[in-house]
């Protein structure tokens, strides 16, 4: 009996495990496979499934890398690579969603997780980084954004993070990339 209810625990971890949404991003320098994590995180998740069920995110591009050899006004340094539909005013482009904060989803901004880029908290709508060191200054209470409200990470990388890599290495003005790196669709990967 007791190890019966211990399988079915096991079993129920690896259930849900599981069934956390995936979504791929196919880019002409190879697939980025992300987890989402919408228990911590379900407005941001539900905004960028909407994006990828829409289809809206297809022929959009990764356009901006940041590292340390292109942010020499910037105090606090960062190494992100950004996607999305580029231009502040796109047709595909949803609504700003709701702010939520690493204070509120406990989602740290590591090597590989996935946040929302924005201007002010709550302007967020389909630029998207991908974190390629630890970065703690983009989490709540962090001073890369004056405002301490960090920024809204809702995923994580866990398959692609030398595409990842290669992206943030490619050739750049200053930190928009030259070409920029196209991402072919961004759909969700089948349980």
């Amino acid at each position: 009996m007791k190890y019966s209810f211990i399988l079915i625990i096991l079993l129920s971890i690896y259930s849900c495990k599981k069934n956390v949404p995936k979504v791929i991003l196919k880019t002409e320098l190879g697939d980025i496979i992300i987890e989402l994590y919408p228990d911590k995180a379900p407005i941001t998740v539900g905004n960028f499934l909407k994006y990828a069920d829409e289809e809206r995110l297809d022929s959009s591009t990764f356009y901006r890398i940041v590292r340390n050899d292109n942010q020499e006004e910037s105090p606090i340094k960062i190494q992100v690579i950004q996607g999305g539909l580029f231009e502040d005013v796109h047709p595909k482009m949803l609504a700003p969603i709701k702010h939520e904060s690493t204070k509120e989803t406990g989602i740290k901004h590591v090597r590989g997780v996935i946040s929302m880029a924005r201007y002010e908290p709550g302007t967020a709508s389909s630029e998207f980084f991908i974190c390629v060191a630890d970065e703690p200054e983009l989490d709540f209470g962090g001073m890369r954004n004056s405002d301490g409200a960090g920024f809204a990470a809702f995923g994580k990388v866990i398959e692609g993070m030398d595409v990842v890599d290669k992206i943030h290495q490619s050739k750049a003005d200053g930190q928009y990339l030259n070409p920029r790196v196209l991402i072919y669709s961004v759909r969700r990967k089948p349980l």
